[in-house]
């Protein structure tokens, strides 16, 4: 289902075609594959990086036992995602922060195929550029595997909330898992999404 505040805002770069495909997945396989491989000179299609799945986690710290914290976060991530979100257990115990090995400490949603490409795309389009002095996301946030992360202080610049849903404040985190040979072809295909990397950092 398409979002409707997506519509609204952003009607040239609908997430959906009239298909039924998410526009960058369409754009992915029909354009962006091709140039990649001319632009980072790979041999076969095999090469090119390419997005698995996105994972929004929402780590809860000392509020992991505020049943309001933990409801708003819930529905934040099933309101932006279209998916139930699952429950992260800690799998340590750690005396210095009164954490026991079990205990529930945040939440999160994997996403892949078409609801992965339309959070990426709303999120690309729409969310990050409601940001306040936004300049662009950091260039250097890559992992060794050439996975991205990015992280938000609050949820309200998701337009699929009302405000009574974001009186709660709450930071979320979006990782996007590439498979890839190189870090710098996973940003490459992160580019061609349209991601706003720091111009400064990229210099």
């Amino acid at each position: 289902m398409v979002d409707t505040a997506l519509k609204a805002r952003s009607p040239k770069k609908a997430a959906i075609t009239n298909q039924g495909n998410a526009r960058l997945k369409v754009l992915y396989n029909q354009q962006y594959v091709k140039e990649l491989i001319d632009e980072l000179g790979l041999i076969n299609p095999n090469q090119v990086p390419r997005l698995e799945k996105v994972v929004i986690n929402i780590g809860l710290g000392k509020a992991k036992d505020d049943k309001k914290v933990m409801e708003t976060a819930a529905n934040t991530l099933k309101k932006i995602t279209g998916q139930q979100p699952i429950d992260t257990i800690s799998k340590l115990s750690i005396a210095g922060f009164k954490l026991r090995e079990g205990t529930k400490i945040g939440l999160k949603v994997t996403l892949r195929g078409e609801k992965m490409y339309e959070f990426t795309d709303r999120l690309i389009n729409i969310v990050l550029p409601r940001l306040r002095d936004f300049h662009g996301v950091k260039a250097k946030a890559f992992d060794k595997s050439g996975n991205y992360s990015i992280g938000l202080t609050d949820q309200s610049v998701f337009p699929e909330l009302t405000f009574e849903e974001t009186t709660t404040a709450h930071g979320l985190q979006a990782v996007f898992v590439i498979r890839c040979h190189e870090q710098s072809h996973a940003k490459a295909l992160l580019t061609k999404f349209g991601m706003p990397f720091d111009k400064k950092e990229t210099k």
